[in-house]
């Protein structure tokens, strides 16, 4: 479960900043700049907080070979639905869904990592602190 909220989380994040809807942040800011400029700063400032804590968190648990990783397998899979017909590259839209569900799935993974790892491995770490 506690992966799958991740997972959602960071699909949320991606989608509401960008997706091929009319309904996201970078349409909402460009057509309403000089009329709600310090609404969007604030809104953009939250969604870059949100950012930096989930990357911080991900490069932290996976980092940059990780994510090459996870990018590298799901290019695989695309590249097999594609050779298997399953997947048209003329769909603009389609593949915009499939890099937000891939770049949400690197940024879950990344979250979920030390938690997957100690209880795979039975490993604790020295700040593991079960007051918390």
């Amino acid at each position: 479960m506690g992966f799958l909220l991740r997972w959602l989380a960071a699909f949320i994040l991606l989608a509401a900043t960008f997706n091929p809807t009319e309904v996201n942040f970078v349409r909402w800011a460009s057509t309403n700049w000089g009329g709600a400029t310090p609404m969007i700063v604030l809104i953009g400032l939250l969604l870059l907080v949100a950012y930096v804590l989930f990357l911080t968190a991900v490069l932290r648990g996976i980092g940059s070979i990780g994510i090459a990783l996870i990018l590298a397998v799901f290019a695989a899979l695309i590249w097999v639905l594609v050779d298997f017909g399953w997947l048209s590259l003329e769909n603009p839209s389609a593949l915009t869904w499939i890099a937000l569900v891939a770049m949400s799935v690197v940024l879950a993974i990344g979250m979920y990592w030390g938690i997957f790892w100690r209880r795979l491995s039975g490993q604790l770490e020295v700040d593991d602190d079960n007051e918390i």
